[in-house]
């Protein structure tokens, strides 16, 4: 899967955007400090990287440069500062894309498909060009043939559910709370048919197997590669 790591030191922004392209399916891991930055990277090579420009030990702009120059990944840069000037800066300094905070993080989800796209990362190591993919901002199943499977409000929140649990087991009980509704509380009944509809609607859309996987008495598990899909 694609691994996105995040370089801001404000903490709510950053679990924010750790989240939520956690849930667009991604694998994204968050950061405060240009020291961090240059562990992490050390230790792997992002396939995208968001960098805030002011750090409290660096400069983004300096971090992108030194990042360029190691590497062909995507780069984000997503700051305060919407100054022409800075904008231009941070574009000579290697950066694909300059986005300002208070963009919504669908369009900086948005950004990074098109900075994948443009980039054409499918033969990276960290790629998911041909695995599947969950939209939360459009209520849509990307399927690795790049079919779309439009969701209900039920299956938006039951998948985001279990991509939260990043690749392991989403227990009944977490799911079941999920798509519970006030004063309609979901049973195991509901949540096996819930399921069993979704399946049915992406395996007839796509012909391919959904990326959803039982494992007997325990939950559910999202299996975004396609040779992972077998259901039990």
């Amino acid at each position: 899967m694609t691994y996105i790591l995040v370089v801001e030191d404000e903490p709510s922004l950053r679990a924010d955007l750790v989240d939520y392209l956690t849930i667009c399916g991604y694998i994204a891991v968050g950061v405060g400090s240009a020291g961090s930055f240059a562990t992490e990277f050390a230790a792997r090579e992002p396939d995208v990287l968001i960098l805030d420009i002011g750090l409290p030990d660096g400069n983004g702009l300096d971090l992108a440069r030194q990042a360029r120059a190691r590497s062909d990944c995507g780069i984000l840069m997503l700051t305060a500062h919407s100054e022409s000037e800075m904008r231009i800066e941070g574009l000579d300094s290697g950066a694909d894309a300059y986005l300002v905070k208070h963009t919504s993080l669908s369009e900086i989800a948005a950004t990074v498909r098109s900075l994948l796209r443009r980039l054409d990362r499918s033969g990276h190591s960290g790629s998911n060009e041909h695995n599947w993919r969950f939209d939360p901002s459009d209520w849509l199943l990307i399927a690795p043939n790049e079919t779309s499977v439009p969701l209900t409000a039920t299956e938006v929140t039951f998948m985001t559910a279990l991509i939260a649990a990043k690749g392991n087991i989403c227990p009944r009980d977490t799911l079941l709370q999920a798509v519970s509704r006030p004063g309609a509380p979901a049973n195991e009944r509901n949540l096996d048919a819930i399921v069993r509809r979704l399946r049915r609607k992406v395996e007839s859309t796509t012909g391919s197997k959904a990326p959803i996987r039982m494992v007997y008495g325990r939950g559910y598990l999202f299996t975004a590669r396609p040779d992972e899909t077998e259901q039990d």
